[in-house]
């Protein structure tokens, strides 16, 4: 097998492939504001994509997370960014026999009683092969690219190159923080074996949920870097695009309840609700598949979400200080809380409206973009704001969820969903509920 630690050859030659060009990006851009030159943003994004499209890895991944973070880079670097396509080719045949060798010893293809040599799919970090095991359980093989923690340190180097090229450009949010939580959670996805504690711990906390279904983890097949899980049949979410009304908004009930029941009751989200993690089965249950990243919150920050929204509901500014200070902003002036307010208030709209409507009503263009320019153009001649690390992934499920509502078209009252859910909140009871459940699955919050 080959060595897959944090290797000093493994970085040089990420380094290489990667590096000349997001670093030539750089100097190209603080040679033209040397010089007194006019910038030119567009071109500047559109050299970024292309120096970052076709690679696979970690950092593909991170450009395609920044895209969805409001104004963590220029608009123009987020749009292109946005277009970065993670069904990178998958690695050959001899790689995988290479790898599951590696992984499981020279007679891993004795484990199954049949193996498809032609990836499933394949993403930024591996690749899933369908398998059957010997009692006729069909079960889906995750197996990681070579060399990805090597990769994944010599890629974070490069994206502190991409936010300082995003900082020169006068950005609204001060990226430190930004940086450091999605540094840590792309480690997290390298580990395989904490992924399974994730799906294990996601198949505790949707037990009660009828419509939504996690993959069982198959223990004794999987690895740090290769995890097998039970094969779940269904179909892509755009493939309901054109499905009745009644349809789509089941669908959408049962995808809001598969991302918000974990956090409003548990303390927890998956950071990530692209198209590929997750499948639709005929009568709209949905199928979760991918774990690697997840977000175990303190529960005061659930607390700030639930004490934010009753704000905006009474237009008590008090109460929103309060609640941007449990999510751990901090020194924020009256004139701060109000910009954050117009975004919250963008984010919690479809919650505060007693009526069925669209998830997008009465917005124009791409979800959220126009409204988050406008807002941290305001925060931007303020001076800027640091996000709390717990801020990113919150702010991604809720943008990707809302894109995922948007593509159904679901009409529901999100308001009276929303307080059915949060109408027995209970910081402490959160905060048992989650600790149980984390030391159920060996997981322990904060780590």
């Amino acid at each position: 097998m080959a060595n897959d630690d944090n290797s000093l050859l493994g970085r040089v030659g990420r380094y290489a492939r990667v590096g000349t060009s997001v670093g030539g990006l750089a100097v190209k851009l603080a040679g033209e504001r040397y010089l007194g030159l006019s910038i030119d943003r567009d071109r500047h994004a559109a050299d970024l994509r292309s120096a970052l499209g076709g690679l696979k890895g970690p950092l593909m991944k991170a450009a395609q997370l920044l895209s969805t973070i409001p104004d963590a880079l220029p608009p123009e670097y987020a749009r292109e960014l946005a277009q970065l396509q993670s069904d990178a080719p998958s690695m050959g045949w001899p790689f995988v026999k290479r790898r599951m060798a590696g992984e499981l010893g020279p007679a891993w293809a004795s484990r199954f009683a049949g193996f498809e040599k032609t990836a499933a799919a394949a993403a930024s970090l591996g690749q899933v092969h369908r398998a059957t095991l010997h009692d006729g359980t069909a079960v889906a093989c995750k197996l990681q690219y070579p060399d990805m923690a090597s990769a994944l340190e010599a890629d974070l180097t490069q994206l502190r190159t991409v936010f300082a090229i995003g900082r020169r450009m006068d950005g609204a949010i001060r990226t430190g923080e930004v940086f450091a939580e999605i540094a840590e959670r792309l480690r997290e996805e390298l580990d395989y074996r904490r992924e399974a504690r994730h799906a294990k711990l996601y198949a505790a906390m949707l037990a009660d949920e009828p419509h939504v279904h996690v993959a069982p983890i198959v223990d004794d097949l999987s690895t740090g870097r290769l995890l097998v899980m039970r094969w779940l049949d269904g179909d892509k979410l755009l493939t309901w695009k054109e499905r009745p009304q009644a349809d789509r908004d089941r669908l959408a009930l049962n995808m809001f309840r598969a991302w918000y029941v974990p956090f409003y009751f548990f303390g927890v989200i998956h950071g990530d609700p692209h198209l590929g993690n997750y499948t639709v089965r005929p009568d709209g249950d949905v199928n979760l598949m991918d774990f690697g990243c997840v977000r175990i919150f303190p529960p005061r920050f659930v607390k700030g979400s639930i004490d934010l929204y009753k704000a905006l509901l009474a237009d008590d500014e008090e109460l929103a200080v309060a609640a941007y200070e449990l999510w751990g902003f901090k020194d924020l002036s009256r004139e701060m809380i109000r910009a954050l307010n117009r975004w919250a208030g963008f984010l919690y709209g479809p919650l505060m409206d007693d009526r069925p409507r669209t998830i997008a009503e009465g917005v124009a263009g791409q979800y959220g973009r126009e409204t988050a320019h406008a807002v941290f153009a305001e925060i931007r001649k303020m001076g800027g704001v640091t996000v709390p690390r717990e801020f990113v992934f919150m702010d991604r499920a809720a943008i990707g969820l809302g894109s995922v509502f948007l593509h159904l078209k679901a009409e529901i009252n999100w308001y009276r969903l929303f307080q059915e859910m949060i109408g027995d909140f209970d910081v402490d009871v959160v905060a048992k509920r989650q600790a149980d459940a984390l030391a159920a699955v060996g997981l322990v919050a904060g780590a």
